[in-house]
């Protein structure tokens, strides 16, 4: 549940979504002179670092006869339109500008103002076109998508946060919001069906999931999942159960997780839904917010396509366990919730989550999972020595309270992190360990995972040129679990297999399938589906089929931008490079600034080298 406040006024309001203009006391100002001061703004704002006047004059300038004479006018027309004589100044240039405000703050901010959130319409710097400024013109598109991105997933927390709250009508309006910005999301038409159907506008949810169907097919070529229908079902409340009134309710809470465990997770469910319809935050809040959170980590975790659902009710276990304020359940329901934007891609939100999480945690058991999530996301992203930092003490934490299953999960996104890094030696310790406790555990339903990412470190290391058992085993074994993150995972690493044993056929039939099944449901894994998307750029470049790897490539590029996986980012621009585009290294080192990947610096000095051959 996001905080909620009135924004105070200001004096200057600086709009970059939709065509950007200024503000002044609610009234629309004159704006800056130069088709590039907008641009120049919008970056350094938006920079993650400190910009130097030279970094600017190169990347918009660099065709003025006098290009710090050219920036230095910029930024002294951006002044005057300000109203602000003592703003952007300074080398590097100060991004502080007094007194003023950006809309994109909404975006950034833990404080969300609803009105600001709704105001928005348009993409950013919408109209605005920098010709001859290669670099810029790459990081515009992608900032475009990742602003894009970011508002969507702001609205449909807003939706979630309401309809949690009761206030299904007003959730409606966020909801409709959502779709009108990407219709071509079925999460979104489901959220506004649970929205309709939670007013009591069953009617308008059935003609909702009529449009979205249309849509989907029409467009996309592909029929909605169960889960959309599924949301427009009214929610029956049964009353609270006088017999047995509190013990009924702990009684279903453990039949509904044996069941789980036993990997029966439809009768689970079922149990779990049974146990929240039996309990009453009027008679114990704590106990229904108990309930609230296993059904919802269930419908997470144990049911695939129904994260929609299981977020709805994570956000109202979040209300419950703030009311009755019980701390274990509150962070447990903050850190799924986590989980569930870090799964999505929605990286800015899932840390909002994630550190509320962290506030409420009291315990080791809490505070591993907490910290594993968050090493996953800042992995995702590219951020290394946080994700490491994150995942080491998540491990530490795990040993420390006996949770093994934490421990081997940490462990297998530790060993994906070095991996990732070329670091051989550390992926492989970090990836048996995780493979051994998985063993010990009797974890099958996580053993893909980490078999995955071991076989292609096998592969790095030269091996698995005609010996495929392994991995053979764990893509059939993820079929019998029928989970498309691991079912990608396998597929993906076959058919990296058949390429390097020079089967491109069998390659690529691989990869498709792959890409197919980490489709297959609403709720995938994105940072996979890139990974997928990756692979079969390489191959479709190495076999010569541009168009095909052009086509996949702006597929990834979305993806990656969307879900603000900054190194993915940059390995797009290295695949525009082999195809040609001599500009697109500039572009990805200005991406890779920060990024501390030693193999990702590698293979851009590689590819430079390459193209000035």
């Amino acid at each position: 549940m996001v905080l909620i406040a009135e924004p105070e006024p200001l004096d200057v309001v600086i709009r970059l979504i939709g065509p950007p203009s200024i503000e002044r006391n609610g009234q629309a100002g004159r704006g800056p002179r130069g088709r590039k001061a907008w641009a120049l703004l919008a970056y350094v704002f938006l920079a993650e670092r400190e910009v130097s006047r030279q970094q600017l004059a190169e990347l918009l300038f660099a065709d003025a006869d006098d290009p710090f004479g050219a920036l230095r006018w910029s930024l002294s027309e951006l002044r005057r339109a300000l109203g602000a004589s003592d703003a952007l100044r300074g080398n590097p240039i100060s991004s502080v500008i007094a007194g003023a405000a950006f809309d994109l703050d909404v975006l950034s901010s833990s404080v969300v103002d609803r009105s600001g959130l709704l105001q928005m319409s348009g993409e950013f710097l919408e109209g605005v076109h920098v010709d001859g400024c290669a670099a810029f013109e790459s990081w515009l598109i992608v900032e475009r998508c990742r602003v894009a991105a970011a508002i969507e997933a702001r609205l449909r927390e807003a939706a979630l946060d309401l309809l949690a709250d009761g206030r299904a009508p007003e959730a409606v309006e966020f909801a409709s919001r959502l779709v009108a910005r990407n219709r071509f999301d079925e999460g979104s038409h489901e959220l506004l069906v649970r929205c309709l159907a939670a007013s009591g506008g069953q009617a308008a949810a059935l003609q909702q999931i009529a449009v979205a169907e249309d849509v989907l097919r029409r467009e996309l070529g592909v029929t909605p999942s169960p889960a959309l229908r599924a949301a427009a079902r009214p929610q029956v409340v049964r009353d609270a159960v006088s017999v047995g009134g509190s013990a009924e309710v702990l009684g279903l809470l453990e039949a509904g997780r044996a069941a789980l465990l036993a990997g029966a997770a439809d009768a689970g469910v079922d149990c779990l839904q049974r146990a929240v319809d039996t309990s009453s935050e009027d008679v114990d809040a704590a106990l229904r917010g108990r309930a609230l959170v296993a059904l919802g980590s269930a419908l997470v975790h144990s049911v695939r396509g129904r994260d929609g659902e299981g977020s709805a009710v994570l956000h109202d276990a979040v209300r419950v366990a703030a009311m009755s304020q019980e701390r274990r359940s509150l962070a447990t329901a903050c850190r799924e919730l986590g989980f569930v934007e870090v799964q999505a891609g929605r990286l800015s939100t899932a840390s909002d989550w994630l550190v509320r999480a962290a506030q409420h945690a009291d315990d080791d058991v809490s505070m591993a999972a907490i910290l594993g999530v968050h090493g996953m996301s800042a992995s995702d992203s590219g951020d290394y020595p946080r994700a490491i930092d994150m995942l080491q003490r998540s491990i530490v934490a795990a040993v420390r309270c006996g949770d093994r299953r934490q421990q081997a999960w940490s462990l297998s996104i530790l060993g994906r992190a070095h991996l990732l890094r070329d670091e051989r030696s550390q992926a492989a310790v970090a990836l048996d360990a995780s493979i051994e406790l998985v063993h010990e555990e009797r974890w099958l339903a996580f053993l893909p995972w980490p078999q995955a990412l071991r076989a292609e470190l096998d592969l790095r290391e030269g091996g698995l040129r005609s010996d495929v058992g392994g991995i053979e085993q764990a893509w059939t074994l993820a079929c019998q679990l029928g989970d498309p993150c691991w079912e990608a995972m396998t597929a993906r690493m076959l058919g990296m297999v058949s390429a390097r044993n020079g089967d491109r056929s069998r390659a690529a039939t691989w990869l498709e399938e792959a890409l197919r099944r980490c489709g297959s449901v609403t709720d995938q894994y994105q940072w996979v589906r890139a990974a997928v998307l990756d692979s079969m750029i390489h191959l479709a470049s190495d076999i010569g089929d541009h168009d095909r790897a052009a086509e996949l490539l702006e597929t990834f590029t979305t993806l990656a931008a969307r879900c603000e996986m900054s190194e993915m980012l940059v390995y797009g621009h290295l695949h525009r490079a082999r195809l040609g585009d001599t500009d697109a290294v500039e572009a990805g080192r200005l991406l890779a600034h920060d990024i501390d990947n030693p193999a990702l610096h590698r293979a851009l000095n590689e590819v430079q080298i390459g193209i000035s051959r």
